[in-house]
């Protein structure tokens, strides 16, 4: 199996994070006891919150940025990209466009604060990318049929949306290449959908932690930047619609950098814009180059006179 290229540290002991969790479920159990009992104050347990905010990102303009990777290349080698369809990348260009007004309740996010947390640790990007990929993907594992069969197109699922259809001929899919990512972090002892098998594309830990090491094997850092842009490309693939993609997905995170993290907020369509001018049209406009080279009709020869 290909390895990636990625800030990972060792995996740790599978073992050892099960005794880990057996050992806080029974610390866990006895303070119910002694709270059932009276023994212990009767003070509630304070909601989770967001993990902080690494750094405020700076609205990108054109002429202060560089131009994105785009060359599906990162560090020496070949950057793992979607490969959506194009009935897929048509309907989904259509959702982008149009985002759905589903809304997300707090206690809902709480479950996810640790994982986005322990993913940005643990593989060096910025939790605001990945919570926005996480959006933009499933809104936030909301979305039907999240949890089980693939979507509509028939190759991808789980809150992150992997492709596990687009391996073949000895080349593994996409979330065959980072599904054991979650040996990487150690799990939080309770959220909502643990599965009882690992890895699974519909655990939000295994999810969330394949989509983070994905992202950081693509290039992607705690900088929400040019190489988060070209990161977030690649995760949906090489097309328009994945110019929207990846323009929506750092908007939405530079956002929520600059004003704090609004689960049920939509994108400002002036930092769409300005993320667009600054690192998606360069690619936009040498696709539609591409598009053109390869349907310009060749120019007739001249036929001899007979």
């Amino acid at each position: 199996m290909e390895q990636l290229d990625a800030h990972v540290p060792v995996p740790g002991s599978e073992r050892g994070a099960w005794v880990a969790a057996v050992a806080l479920g029974v610390l866990g159990l006895a303070v119910l006891v002694l709270a059932l009992s009276g023994l212990l104050g009767g003070s509630s347990t304070p909601a989770a919150a967001p993990p902080a905010v690494l750094a405020v990102a700076a609205t990108p303009e054109p002429a202060a940025s560089s131009a994105p990777l785009s060359t599906s290349t990162v560090a020496g080698h070949r950057a793992i990209v979607g490969d959506p369809s194009s009935v897929q990348a048509h309907r989904d260009l259509a959702v982008y466009l149009d985002q759905t007004s589903t809304h997300i309740s707090d206690r809902w996010m709480q479950g996810f604060y640790p994982i986005y947390a322990t993913a940005q640790r643990t593989f060096g990007v910025n939790w605001l990318l990945i919570a926005s990929i996480h959006r933009q993907e499933s809104a936030f594992s909301t979305s039907p049929g999240i949890y089980r069969s693939l979507n509509f197109a028939g190759c991808c699922g789980g809150p992150m949306q992997f492709n596990v259809t687009n391996g073949g001929a000895g080349t593994p899919s996409t979330w065959a290449l980072v599904s054991n990512s979650y040996r990487y972090g150690a799990r939080p002892a309770s959220y909502d959908h643990m599965t009882a098998k690992h890895p699974s594309i519909y655990d939000d830990f295994d999810s969330i932690m394949a989509g983070a090491h994905l992202l950081s094997s693509d290039g992607a850092s705690f900088s929400l930047d040019g190489s988060a842009w070209d990161a977030a490309y690649d995760y949906y693939g090489h097309d328009p619609t994945g110019v929207t993609y990846a323009d929506q997905v750092l908007a939405r995170a530079i956002s929520w950098s600059q004003h704090g993290l609004c689960i049920n907020c939509g994108i400002p369509p002036a930092m769409v814009e300005a993320v667009h001018a600054a690192y998606g049209a360069p690619v936009a406009a040498s696709l539609e180059a591409a598009t053109v080279a390869t349907t310009k009709p060749t120019k007739p020869t001249k036929r001899t006179p007979r």
